[in-house]
C-alpha cells in the first residue's frame, strides 16, 4: 500500500471512526481514503473549511470520548497549533498526522524533517508536550497508529505521527490486521458523552483564571509526562555494542543512514546507529548508554540540524556531536552519509 493510505486503513482498524481534515500535498491521499472508507463502516469523514476548523473538530470529538484523527502537512500543522495547545490544556486525546514537506512558508512539496522542532518543542503555546512518533517504513507507520491511539487515550495526551512526503508517497508491502467487527474500546469515564443521570456532569476545559489553580493542573500534567518518559520511550539500536562512532537518525533518513553504516562496517569502521522512534519522549538513556564507549556522534537529518541539541543534552555534551543534513526536500544518499562517517572516523579502517 501507499504510505498515506496504509496510515488511514490502520487508523480504521484501530477503531478510529471520525476524521477531520483539509487537503494539502503530500498527505491528500490519506484524507481521500478516509472519505471513501469511513461512511461505509458507519463512521464520519468531514472535510473542514480549514485546518483550524479540523483541529477544533478533533478536540470536540476527543472530548466526547470518540477515537478521532486529523492529518495535514507542515503549513497545515502550523495552523493547527493553537488547537493542539487547547487539546493538551484540556487533556483531550487524539491523533494528528504530519506528512512533512519542505519549508518554511509554502516551501515545496518534497520530503522533509524540518518540523522536528515544532513537534517536539513548540506544537503550540504554553507548558505541555505531545507524544511524537517517527516511523521509518510504511509497515512501522501502520504499527504505530494503534499504539499512538492507545497511549493518547491512556495518558490523555495528544499524539502525533511525524512522517514525511517520502513515507507518505512510497508503496511497500504491509501487513494490516483487518476485521469488519467494531473495535470495542474502554469507556472514558471523563468524557462529555452524556450521563443519563448515572454520574455527575463531566467538564472538559483548558481555562483556569486563578494562577494557583492553573499551576496545579500544569504540575499534575508534568507528573504524567514523567511517567511517559520512564515507560514509553522507543528506539532502535543497530550494531552499537562495539561501536566507536554512533550515527543518530530518525524516520526515513534512518534507512539511508543504516545503509551507510553497513557500508562503513564493510570498510572496517566500528560504527552503529541509534534510531529514535519516539521523538518525545526522546531516548536519552539509550544514548547515554552508547556514549560510554563512543568517541563521537553524527546526526543525519533532512533539515538543518534540529535534533543535534537533543543528542548533546542526552549525553551531557560528553562527546562531540557532528551534523550532516540535506534540506529543502533533498534526500541524503547513502554515499553522502558514508563520506561523512569516513571523515568522522578520520579514515579509520
Amino acid at each position: 500500500m501507499k504510505g498515506n493510505e496504509a496510515l488511514a486503513e490502520a487508523a480504521i482498524q484501530a477503531g478510529c471512526t471520525r476524521f477531520f481534515g483539509y487537503p494539502i500535498t503530500p498527505q491528500t491521499e490519506l484524507a481521500a481514503y478516509m472519505a471513501k472508507r469511513l461512511p461505509k463502516i458507519g463512521g464520519v469523514f468531514l472535510q473542514a473549511e480549514s485546518e483550524v476548523s479540523a483541529i477544533n473538530m478533533l478536540q470536540g470529538a476527543g472530548a466526547a470520548g470518540v477515537r478521532a484523527m486529523t492529518s495535514s502537512s507542515s503549513p497545515g500543522i502550523s495552523l493547527k497549533a493553537e488547537g493542539i495547545s487547547y487539546m493538551a490544556g484540556a487533556d483531550v486525546p487524539g491523533l494528528i498526522i504530519n506528512v512533512q514537506r519542505g519549508g518554511p512558508g509554502l516551501g515545496g512539496i518534497q520530503p522533509s524533517q524540518a518540523d522536528y522542532w515544532q513537534a517536539t518543542k513548540a506544537p503550540g503555546h504554553g507548558d505541555f508536550h505531545i507524544l511524537v512518533f517517527a516511523p521509518n517504513s510504511v509497515q512501522e507507520m501502520v504499527d504505530l497508529v494503534s499504539h499512538a491511539f492507545d497511549l493518547s487515550d491512556n495518558y490523555r495526551v495528544p499524539a502525533m505521527i511525524l512522517a514525511d512526503g517520502l513515507l507518505g508517497q512510497m508503496m511497500e508491502p504491509v501487513e494490516i490486521k483487518s476485521s469488519d467487527e467494531k473495535v470495542e474500546l474502554p469507556k472514558k469515564q471523563w468524557a462529555t458523552c452524556g450521563h443519563n443521570n448515572e454520574r455527575e456532569h463531566n467538564i472538559v476545559n483548558s481555562l483556569f483564571l486563578q494562577a494557583n489553580e492553573l499551576e496545579r493542573v500544569v504540575r499534575e500534567r508534568f507528573e504524567r509526562y514523567k511517567v511517559i518518559e520512564e515507560n514509553e520511550t522507543m528506539c532502535e539500536k543497530y550494531m552499537t555494542d562495539d561501536a566507536d562512532y554512533i550515527v543518530v537518525a530518525f524516520g526515513a533518513t534512518a534507512r539511508v543512514a543504516k545503509a551507510a553504516v553497513k557500508d562503513a562496517r564493510a570498510k572496517g569502521i566500528k560504527i552503529g546507529l541509534v534510531r529514535p522512534i519516539t521523538l518525545w519522549p526522546f531516548p536519552k538513556e539509550e544514548l547515554k548508554e552508547v556514549a560510554v564507549n563512543a568517541k563521537s556522534f553524527l546526526c543525519v537529518e533532512m533539515n538543518m540540524g534540529q535534533m543535534v541539541e537533543d543528542v548533546k543534552l542526552a549525553i551531557d555534551c560528553s562527546r562531540p556531536v557532528e551534523f550532516f543534513g540535506r534540506t529543502g526536500g533533498v534526500i541524503p544518499t547513502p554515499a553522502e552519509v558514508l563520506e561523512q562517517i569516513v571523515k568522522l572516523s578520520g579514515g579509520e579502517q
